[in-house]
């Protein structure tokens, strides 16, 4: 599976039983997110109601190979009475990581929300330890603007969070990757 097959589309019915796994189970969600049981019957209710795509809170399924293989998320963050901005984020299950598979969603992603919002900032955050997501990050041209001491807390202890940024007029890598391309490496899909 290469990374220049990899899309993003809305996350349908099928894709629910398999993205409930990657989402909710410890041994598939990777090290770095695994916050202890929740309930995944409110995600599933929420697809249902709004098919996880509303003006605060989304996800898309990633696709690579033709294969689900996770999904990517982005939450408004209100940064004035009258602005905001998206916060970002992506999991791939275990048999994605490490191919280079996350970093072209992401790409996808920051074309994706460029092209179609008006916001000029977006911005992820990813655990001090997580260097495979920092560097997938620096590879979009995210830049690094800081760490969050102890911000989150995981499996018995306080971590830190890295804060990362792109601005909508900051260079991006390669082509392809300009605002609402999705070209050249991937693409949007309908469901």
């Amino acid at each position: 599976m290469s990374p220049a097959a990899v899309a993003l589309r809305p996350i349908v019915e099928t894709d629910l039983p398999a993205l409930e796994h990657l989402l909710f189970a410890p041994e598939a969600v990777g090290p770095f997110q695994w916050y202890g049981w929740s309930n995944p019957a409110g995600w599933r209710a929420r697809w249902a109601q709004d098919g996880l795509l509303t003006d605060e809170l989304s996800q898309l399924a990633v696709i690579a190979g033709g294969e689900l293989c996770g999904a990517v998320e982005w939450h408004r963050v209100a940064s004035g009475p009258s602005s905001y901005h998206w916060n970002l984020g992506i999991q791939l299950g275990p048999e994605a990581r490490g191919r280079g598979i996350g970093t072209r969603a992401q790409l996808l992603l920051v074309d994706y929300l460029f092209a179609h919002t008006p916001v000029v900032r977006l911005e992820a955050d990813t655990e001090a330890d997580n260097h495979a997501e920092q560097r997938a990050l620096e590879k979009c041209g995210f830049g690094r603007e800081g760490v969050l001491r102890s911000a989150t807390f995981r499996d018995g202890a306080w971590r830190d969070m890295v804060r990362y940024g792109l601005l909508r007029a900051d260079p991006r890598p390669g082509p392809g990757t300009g605002p609402g391309t999705g070209a050249e490496g991937g693409a949007l899909a309908s469901a």
